[in-house]
């Protein structure tokens, strides 16, 4: 296995840790604000709040390593994205100001029940993914183009394009349908009936979407991106496999069983899923004019990189374990006997 390999799949981990925590808060701050305009805001925001008051500091921790190493490892991403990502990464950097800035005082200071407040933090966090997600997109080509040897972004061909909105679509479901299953067994793990049914209900309605529109992408790329959509037919058995594992979320989800159990088949869903969509757009990082090959960084700097990236994820896994085993699921603090302050 070569460098390369190495480090674009520690880089590709990271991600994918990212998506999975950060689709919980993002959903769960979704939740908290449709919530409180249903007026069902009795029912959830206990769980909510227990939930992210340990969290929040430690969610974009993942975020900030990706970023860092996809310069470390391959700089020439910062000469090809660095203009294209301009105005997605400065919307997102506005929001997470907003939510920064809510937990902040949520947890530090005076508690915010102000419905507007409660609207931005709950709206930012599907904001987020469907700002971030475009990148998605422009990495298969035709969006990022070259004049006079330096690339500029076609916004009019990413904003009128299908694949863009079915990855933004598909962003959105998979964040309230990840956090939906989640928030499901932590409710139950509070023992709060009402909060378990009611993301329960949740996660049985963007199921579906989060399906529908993952399907979507792939049929999509047929037209967008050939070569990418022949590679993902060829690795139909590993989408077989995430199918599989999502039936069997949902129907424990149903059945009203093993919610710990269905959130694990959850996140082994998207391993699947997202590994084998990395491996097929293997070796590219942006067709067709950038590869891992093409801009990867010297010999000394990736294995650098690469030892600090293992400490790094050696570090952060159990202090997520111990997060979640000393505080979110300590079985005082999660039935609200015992309050955490960070």
């Amino acid at each position: 296995m070569t460098l390369e390999i190495i480090g674009i799949s520690v880089l590709w981990l990271f991600l994918f840790l990212y998506v999975i925590v950060a689709s919980i808060d993002f959903g769960a701050g979704f939740f908290n604000a449709y919530s409180a305009f249903t007026n069902k805001q009795h029912i959830l925001t206990n769980i909510i709040q227990r939930y992210l008051s340990p969290v929040w500091e430690v969610t974009n921790v993942f975020f900030v390593f990706f970023f860092v190493g996809i310069i470390g490892f391959f700089p020439q991403t910062a000469y090809y994205y660095g203009t294209a990502l301009l105005v997605p990464a400065s919307i997102a950097l506005v929001l997470l100001s907003i939510r920064g800035s809510y937990y902040a005082f949520a947890t530090y200071g005076a508690k915010i029940n102000h419905r507007g407040y409660i609207f931005m933090y709950g709206l930012s966090g599907l904001l987020l993914p469907a700002s971030l997600s475009p990148v998605l997109a422009m990495s298969e080509g035709g969006f990022i183009k070259m004049a006079n040897d330096k690339p500029y972004l076609d916004y009019w061909a990413l904003f009128t394009s299908p694949l863009t909105w079915s990855i933004v679509v598909l962003s959105l479901a998979a964040v309230l349908y990840i956090s939906a299953v989640f928030l499901t067994w932590y409710a139950d793990k509070a023992g709060d009936v009402k909060a378990t049914e009611l993301m329960r209900k949740y996660a049985l309605i963007w199921a579906g979407p989060a399906i529908v529109t993952a399907t979507g992408i792939i049929f999509e790329l047929r037209a967008h991106n050939a070569e990418h959509y022949a590679r993902l037919l060829d690795l139909w058995w590993v989408f077989g496999i995430s199918f599989l594992l999502f039936i069997g979320t949902v129907y424990l989800i149903w059945k009203r069983r093993n919610y710990g159990w269905a959130f694990i088949l959850l996140v082994g869903q998207f391993f699947t899923a997202f590994f084998a969509y990395g491996f097929s757009h293997y070796p590219y990082l942006l067709y067709p004019y950038l590869t891992i090959y093409d801009s990867f960084t010297n010999e000394s700097m990736a294995i650098a990189l690469i030892i600090a990236f293992i400490a790094g994820l050696g570090l952060l896994l159990p202090s997520l374990y111990l997060l979640f085993r000393l505080f979110l699921f300590d079985k005082d603090y999660v039935k609200g006997k015992s309050d955490y302050h960070a």
